[in-house]
């Protein structure tokens, strides 16, 4: 409850309505109280944040890669990291009734026009991961353009990768995974370079293994 002092047109002290009146050096102040919000954050507000925490999670684990991939990208005030979270929040996440997921076969994280390879495979032995290719040369490929592989942990949101693991011509590279994955799921994905490094393929997906 308040208390006026002066009549209906003077200060007053306490609340009122939404009002709070207080007094300070003989100066009167009125303020409203702030308005609760029962709702926060709508469904669609809801949604944008986890697509926006989900690519930024996985991303942020592999930020060398996003340089070299995305750097084509990084115009106008945006950075390869931007970029590679705008394309990333549109092309790599589905939606469902439980919410939010990477959608780990569309995910880029290097997007250029150099071209890859026809055939391109992955599989596990041991502790490592192993890549293949066909290394025929065909458009602007050639031999000594350098691979990038990289084997991200969802079980655990690291990645280890290498961003120089060989030239197209040898057809194959590999991985060293951290034995304290046993157990735990990876993504995994191979994409090319040039020699220069002006010039970079858009990302393969090569499949999901179980360390």
């Amino acid at each position: 409850m308040g208390t006026l002092k002066n009549g209906f047109f003077g200060g007053f002290t306490g609340k009122v309505g939404n009002l709070v009146g207080s007094s300070c050096r003989g100066v009167e102040y009125v303020k409203s109280r702030p308005t609760k919000m029962t709702n926060p954050r709508t469904k669609k507000q809801t949604k944008q944040r986890s697509k926006f925490t989900l690519s930024q999670n996985f991303l942020r684990s592999i930020v060398p890669i996003i340089r070299i991939g995305f750097k084509d990208f990084a115009v106008g005030g945006m950075s390869a990291f931007n970029a590679a979270m705008s394309y990333n929040m549109i092309n790599g996440i589905k939606s469902g009734a439980d919410g939010s997921e990477l959608d780990y076969a569309n995910v880029l994280v290097s997007r250029g026009s150099l071209s890859v390879s026809n055939s391109i495979n992955a599989q596990m032995t041991g502790n490592e991961l192993l890549f293949s290719w066909d290394s025929a040369i065909e458009e602007n490929a050639k031999s000594n353009d350098q691979v990038m592989v990289l084997a991200y942990n969802s079980t655990k949101e690291v990645s280890v990768y290498d961003i120089n693991a060989g030239k197209r011509k040898s057809a194959n590279a590999s991985i060293s995974l951290p034995t304290d994955w046993s157990g735990d799921v990876i993504e995994t994905y191979i994409a090319f370079k040039n020699e220069e490094g002006t010039m970079v393929s858009n990302s393969c997906y090569t499949g999901r293994f179980t360390v």
